[in-house]
C-alpha cells in the first residue's frame, strides 16, 4: 500500500486500545508521532508494548509544557464521553487537521458545537468511520461501479444488550447508542448505497439502558434513485449487515469484514476473494484510513458531514 504522506509529525490523544492501534499504523508508515495518555497505567502498559515514550497526565499538561506548533495533524482515540472536549482543546491549540473517533461527540449539541468551532478556526474534523475502508467494502464499491450502481440496498444494526448493558460507560452514553455504535453500519450502508432522497422510519420498544427504542425499521429512496430498507430488533437475535443489490450481484456483507455474492440464475452465495493483508495484520480499515487521513481524506466525512447526517440519524432513532 502506498504511503506516500504530506503530513509532518502527528499527535495521538488517548492510550488505550484504540490508541495503540493507530500508533501501530504511523510505526508502520515510518510516520512520526507523539502518544498522549491520561492514565499512567495506560501510557506504561502502551509504552511497553509499542517500545516507545508515552506522556501521561493527560492533554492539557502536555500542552502546557509542549508546543502544539509541531504537529500537523491529531488523531483522538479517547473514550466517547471525552471526544468533545479534547478536540476542542486540540482546535484551540492550531492543529488544522483532527481524526476524530466516531460518532465525534456524545451528544448531538457536542457534535454541533465542535463542527461550529472547526469551520470558525479554518480546521478540519474528520470522522474515524473505519468500515469505509475494509477490504470487503472496498471489493464492492469496485462491483457496484462495474455493474453500474446500485439499484436497491438492505441494512439491519441489531445491537446485543447482553454485550452492551455491563460496559462502563455513562448513562448519558448508553442511552445514546444509536448516534454511538450503530451509525457504524448507518454510515456504511449509505456510503455504499447512496444518500437518502426521502425516508420513512419507525420505532417502538425500549430497553432499560437504551428507553427511547428496542425496534427499528424503515425505508427509503436514495438521490440516486435506489430503493433501500433496514431493520434492527435489539430484543431479538441479530447482527449487523449489508446488502448491496445491482443488477448482476448481491453482494453480502454479513460480518462487515467478509464478501459474499451471489448471481442471476443461482440461488448460491459464494465468498469474494479480497485482498485482505492488511486488514489482518492491523485493526481492520485502519492502515487504509489513516493512509487517507494523512494525504487527501476523499473517503472520510467531516464533522459537517455528521451534523448533517444527524438528521437523518434522528428519524430513525430520537437522540439526545
Amino acid at each position: 500500500m502506498s504511503s506516500d504522506i504530506r503530513c509532518g509529525r502527528v499527535l495521538i490523544v488517548g492510550a488505550g486500545v484504540m490508541g495503540r492501534e493507530y500508533a501501530r499504523v504511523l510505526q508502520h508508515l515510518s510516520i512520526p508521532f507523539t502518544l498522549v495518555s491520561r492514565g499512567e497505567k495506560s501510557a506504561q502498559t502502551t509504552s511497553e508494548s509499542l517500545g516507545m515514550e508515552v506522556h501521561s497526565g493527560g492533554l492539557d499538561l502536555f500542552l502546557r509544557t509542549h508546543s502544539s506548533q509541531i504537529f500537523d495533524s491529531a488523531i483522538v482515540a479517547v473514550g466517547i464521553a471525552e471526544l468533545s472536549g479534547v478536540c476542542s482543546t486540540l482546535l484551540d491549540a492550531g492543529i488544522p487537521s483532527i481524526l476524530l473517533e466516531k460518532p465525534g461527540g456524545a451528544t448531538v449539541r457536542e457534535i454541533q458545537l465542535l463542527a461550529d468551532r472547526s469551520e470558525k478556526l479554518g480546521a478540519m474534523v474528520y470522522l474515524a468511520y473505519n468500515r469505509r475502508y475494509y477490504a470487503s467494502v472496498r471489493k464492492a464499491r469496485e462491483t457496484i461501479d462495474q455493474d453500474g450502481g446500485v439499484t436497491s440496498f438492505h441494512f439491519e444494526f441489531t445491537e446485543w444488550p447482553s454485550v452492551v448493558a455491563p460496559l462502563p460507560l455513562s448513562k448519558l452514553v448508553k442511552e445514546n447508542w444509536f448516534l454511538a455504535n450503530s451509525t457504524h453500519v448507518v454510515d456504511l450502508a449509505f456510503y455504499l448505497g447512496g444518500k437518502p432522497r426521502t425516508l420513512s422510519s419507525y420505532h417502538a420498544g425500549t430497553l432499560h439502558w437504551h428507553p427511547v427504542a428496542a425496534r427499528f425499521v424503515g425505508a427509503g429512496i436514495t438521490e440516486l434513485g435506489a430503493l433501500f430498507s433496514y431493520c434492527a430488533n435489539w430484543e431479538a437475535p441479530g447482527r449487523w449487515g449489508v446488502e448491496i443489490m445491482t443488477r448482476a450481484h448481491r453482494l453480502i456483507l454479513r460480518p462487515l469484514e467478509k464478501l459474499q455474492s451471489s448471481s442471476h440464475g443461482s440461488v448460491a452465495v459464494v465468498p469474494v476473494d479480497i485482498e485482505d493483508d492488511d486488514d489482518l495484520r492491523f485493526k481492520p480499515g485502519l492502515l487504509s484510513e489513516v493512509n487517507d487521513f494523512l494525504n487527501q481524506a476523499e473517503n472520510l466525512p467531516t464533522i459537517q458531514d455528521q451534523v448533517a447526517n444527524i438528521a437523518l440519524y434522528s428519524q430513525i432513532c430520537p437522540l439526545a
